[in-house]
């Protein structure tokens, strides 16, 4: 027998700087400060928000934010999406040999 398949569309907040974006599911959050503690440039800080289980979900300062993904990284949670821009291709030169 075939069950029906509901998609649940999670709460985000999306924050952008010229290196990426920075998303937060707090739904999806624990608070266990991994990221927190992870952050090379310590950007992420406790919100005033609540996720999953009644503790504070995170936020980061993006002006700050370098996009390195660690705290996608050590999050146990799929709580936190980091996605960098692509950077632009330098235009290549190609050698004709003209003989």
């Amino acid at each position: 027998m075939g069950g029906i398949a509901v998609e649940r569309k999670w709460k985000q907040t999306t924050q952008e700087n010229n290196r990426g974006t920075w998303t937060i599911f707090p739904d999806l959050c624990k608070g266990c400060g991994l990221c927190i503690e992870k952050c090379p440039v310590k950007v992420i800080y406790w919100s005033e928000e609540l996720g999953f289980m009644g503790t504070p979900a995170v936020k980061t300062r993006m002006e700050g934010c370098i996009v390195c993904g660690i705290c996608e990284t050590v999050c146990p949670e799929p709580a936190i999406r980091v996605e960098r821009k692509a950077k632009e291709k330098a235009p290549t030169a190609r050698v004709v040999n003209e003989s």
